[in-house]
């Protein structure tokens, strides 16, 4: 299914010492830093990179939005929605008064977004944005923050990044959500439920596998994909928000999602498909990980719990050195997830992009890895805690050793912060890649892992 919401153009420009921290490896000196020691360090600088990516533009006024990727990455100031929902959802898994402090001003940045569209007055949020000054590949200048002169906001029209997509919106109503549980401030839960009317207007659908659609594109035209991911986000939101205002419609609507995710589900296999393109046929490929390990977080169904075994079996990769097309220095390897089935059989003799290098099929996706580790430890059976403790021991090495010399907004990041999206150049299989650009989604994913905080509980 093509897929054109946060991760459409990405890229769009030009393991074993740290086991030791999980019982693994060889003993440390007494005089040592403790594991427990580590392992806050490593989520201290993992803050400290949400924190640059959200004060690369320090001219360009107070509300603003986080980078989603280091300059490195070609995307220039673009901010995902989707990368900001899960910075949200970081900071408030961060005891810290300074991470409250971010988690309502980035809330705060979403519902400024949603009251001052430079078209829509219905409580969208787009793919992306602006939020800092840069001159475009034709070259042509994009002066402007997040929040442009006449007090719009700055659309992230020069890729595209002008649709609507329910997933996007899901997860920036499911982070309104929970400022609006830990704050009790009415103006976060009024623009979850504006999100939540917004989805419910423009994408449910009464098609044969039913569900609710992908979204709309930036000419406001309906998408005729429905995904599997965007419905399992909707499980979350609106079970959140029946809790929240004890309106039972919602309920229902949870309902409507969790049916189409039946249908989706692949008893014999033990995972879930993508989705459907036409609301009538399941797509049987590729198969992607998040499908899998985010229907644990959001689901709770453990029947059907066993697609975390799916993903952390049929999706497993180890990037090393010699691999022809890993960008891991010598005498590193990281363990992990890839993106789906087909990146594992992606044409490494061809460039997954124009102007992109050429795949590695065993590249490490962070964020997944992330996805899987937190999985395995909301289910919590025999061995959970273990591949678990693996997985983010990898995430903490890649912290630790790729993506050094990065920027935001031209500022060199604070040293060894901030998670790369990959651990070498991955094809998706869904028309794009991902590259080892330091990355606030993969960064948040990894700090919600490390503090066992579950995005998708639904309270």
């Amino acid at each position: 299914m093509a897929e054109i919401a946060r991760r459409t153009i990405i890229g769009a420009g030009s393991a074993a010492a740290a086991l030791a921290v999980f019982g693994g490896g060889t003993a440390r000196a007494a005089t040592g830093p403790t594991p427990a020691a580590e392992a806050e360090d490593a989520r201290m600088r993992g803050y400290a990179f949400l924190d640059a990516a959200m004060d690369g533009y320090p001219d360009h006024g107070s509300i603003r939005l986080a980078q989603s990727y280091a300059d490195q990455a070609g995307l220039f100031s673009t901010a995902f929605t989707y990368d900001n929902a899960l910075a949200i959802l970081a900071h408030l898994a961060h005891s810290s008064p300074g991470s409250r402090a971010r988690a309502i001003a980035l809330g705060d940045a979403l519902l400024y977004a949603q009251a001052h569209d430079p078209q829509h007055t219905d409580g969208r949020l787009r793919q992306a944005y602006n939020v800092g000054p840069y001159v475009f590949y034709d070259g042509s200048p994009q002066p402007d923050g997040f929040v442009r002169a006449d007090g719009t906001v700055n659309v992230g029209t020069q890729f595209g990044f002008t649709g609507t997509a329910v997933g996007d919106m899901a997860w920036a109503g499911i982070a309104l959500a929970a400022l609006a549980g830990r704050t009790k401030a009415a103006r976060f839960l009024a623009g979850a439920v504006r999100i939540g009317e917004w989805v419910e207007a423009h994408a449910r659908t009464d098609e044969p596998l039913g569900g609710y659609k992908f979204g709309v594109d930036g000419a406001d035209k309906k998408l005729p994909f429905t995904s599997t991911e965007h419905n399992i986000d909707l499980t979350c939101l609106f079970l959140r928000l029946a809790r929240l205002t004890g309106d039972g419609v919602w309920l229902e609507r949870r309902a409507r999602a969790e049916a189409f995710l039946d249908k989706m589900w692949n008893e014999a296999g033990g995972f879930f498909h993508t989705g459907t393109n036409d609301g009538v046929t399941v797509n049987t490929s590729p198969v992607p990980e998040d499908t899998q390990t985010w229907s644990c977080l959001s689901l709770h169904d453990r029947r059907r719990a066993r697609s975390v075994d799916w993903a952390a079996g049929n999706l497993a990769v180890l990037d090393t050195a010699d691999r022809p097309n890993s960008t891991v220095p010598a005498g590193q390897s990281y363990e992990g997830v890839t993106f789906s089935s087909a990146s594992l059989l992606a044409n490494e003799d061809a460039p997954i992009a124009p102007s992109q290098p050429r795949p590695d099929r065993n590249g490490v996706w962070f964020e997944g890895t992330a996805h899987l580790a937190l999985a395995l430890r909301e289910r919590g059976a025999a061995g959970d805690e273990r591949r678990a403790a693996r997985l983010i021991a990898s995430i903490e090495r890649a912290q630790d050793r790729l993506g050094a010399g990065q920027t935001v907004g031209s500022k060199a990041l604070p040293e060894r912060s901030g998670v790369v999206s990959a651990s070498s150049p991955l094809d998706t299989g869904f028309g794009f890649g991902y590259y080892p650009y330091r990355h606030t989604g993969a960064t948040a994913w990894y700090l919600l892992a490390a503090a066992r905080a579950n995005p998708l509980r639904g309270h």
